[in-house]
Parts: C-alpha cells; sequence; structure tokens
C-alpha cells in the first residue's frame, strides 16, 4: 500500500514510528510533513493528505495531532473522505469494515504499543459492503 501522512507538531514523534512500522511491512509512504516541533496549524496538513488521497494519488492516509480530533474534522471536509479517529483496536477495524475509512487518524500521545495495533487492524480489515455500502452511499448523497 501507499500512504499519505501527515501531521502537526504534537504528533511528530508518533509519525515518525509511524513510519518506521508501515516501512517494516513493506509499504510506502509519502510525507505531508510537519517535520520539525515548530507550531504549524492541523488543517494545512489534513486537507494535503485528504486531497491526494481523494485523488486517487495513495491507497490510504494516516493523520496525527494532539488527540486526532481536529484533523479527522478536517479531512473529513474533504469529498470522497472518511477519516476515521481510532483508539484501539475495534474502532480500527470497524472503521474499515463498517466505513471504508480511507484515512486514519491517531492522537499524538497514544503509546506506540496500542498504535501498532490499531495500524495492524486498520491495514488487515476490509470493506465487508453489504448493509454498510447502502449507509455509505447515503454518505456520499450528503456530500452531493
Amino acid at each position: 500500500m501507499r500512504f499519505a501522512i501527515g501531521c502537526d507538531h504534537r504528533g511528530l514523534k508518533l509519525k515518525r514510528f509511524i513510519i518506521k512500522l508501515i516501512t517494516g511491512a513493506g509499504h510506502s509512504y509519502e510525507d505531508f510533513g510537519c517535520d520539525t516541533t515548530d507550531p504549524v496549524d492541523y488543517p494545512d496538513i489534513a486537507i494535503s493528505v485528504a486531497e491526494a488521497v481523494a485523488r486517487g494519488d495513495f491507497d490510504s492516509g494516516i493523520l496525527v495531532c494532539g488527540t486526532g480530533i481536529g484533523m479527522s474534522i478536517t479531512a473529513n471536509k474533504v469529498k470522497g473522505i472518511r477519516a476515521a479517529l481510532c483508539y484501539d483496536v475495534l474502532s480500527a477495524r470497524w472503521a474499515r469494515q463498517h466505513n471504508d475509512a480511507n484515512i486514519l487518524c491517531l492522537g499524538g500521545r497514544e503509546k506506540q504499543d496500542t498504535v501498532r495495533e490499531i495500524i495492524s487492524a486498520f491495514l488487515a480489515s476490509e470493506f465487508e459492503g453489504g448493509r454498510h455500502l447502502r449507509r455509505l452511499n447515503k454518505i456520499t448523497d450528503i456530500e452531493g
């Protein structure tokens, strides 16, 4: 898989860990920033990643900020994006299986062991379709 990855200054340390995880699993990525702990505005990063995923340049995206909330809210403003804020394995699995999430959002303060499990579950899960597709089509209709 090819990932678009981005973070704000509060997510930098975790982003670096995530990059090691995904490259170690044989995946590739493009880093959309940021690269220092100097404060940046998370919407700028989230929109860049979300637009790249929506265009189809990447299979999926990963965004990290202090809580993951701001990244999730912002990314979901882009048509075709289903960004899911996940704090555990179940939410990561269902984000893919039930919601066909194409961007994973994480909080920068999450423990590395937890993030490893979340990413593993997100990558291993596939959209189930069926009744979930009907619901996703309603979301697409809302997007216009």
